[in-house]
């Protein structure tokens, strides 16, 4: 009995990788696999996104909070950086949407929207003023 992708996505993975284990590339269900595979590389992207823009937020209030700056927020500052630089070891690839100017502005934008929602301010630039790798990736910078 075979489980449909749509009834239980779990029962069908576990079918599926079965069935490519005994090689019975004839009963895969190609269509669902090649979207499984691409939203993987899908959810790695969001969490770059996801990632940064926290990191994006704490750097930005760490900027214009100066009298609230703390040990909780260089930790998380820190803390991101390192998952980011563990994210993008494993997945090389993914490095190259730091480079993308419409993907920096989105995650820039979602930075924004916490910083202001976290901190109350909205006096923040429109897009990011500090270098990517030069400064927010570097674990000895902080901005001023």
């Amino acid at each position: 009995m075979r489980t449909s992708y749509e009834t239980d996505v779990v029962a069908w993975a576990s079918e599926q990788a079965g069935l490519l284990r005994a090689g019975q590339f004839e009963l895969l269900d190609r269509e669902h696999i090649a979207e499984e595979i691409e939203d993987v590389g899908k959810s790695e992207q969001r969490e770059l996104a996801s990632r940064m823009a926290v990191l994006l937020a704490h750097l930005l209030k760490w900027r214009y909070q100066p009298e609230r700056r703390g040990a909780s927020w260089e930790k998380t500052i820190l803390a991101q950086r390192k998952e980011i630089a563990y994210g993008l070891q494993d997945t090389p690839s993914l490095a190259r949407k730091l480079r993308e100017a419409k993907w920096l502005e989105m995650v820039w934008a979602k930075a924004v929207a916490q910083a202001v929602g976290e901190s109350g301010l909205d006096c923040f630039p429109d897009a990011c003023p500090w270098a990517i790798d030069e400064e927010v990736l570097n674990d000895r910078w902080l901005p001023t």
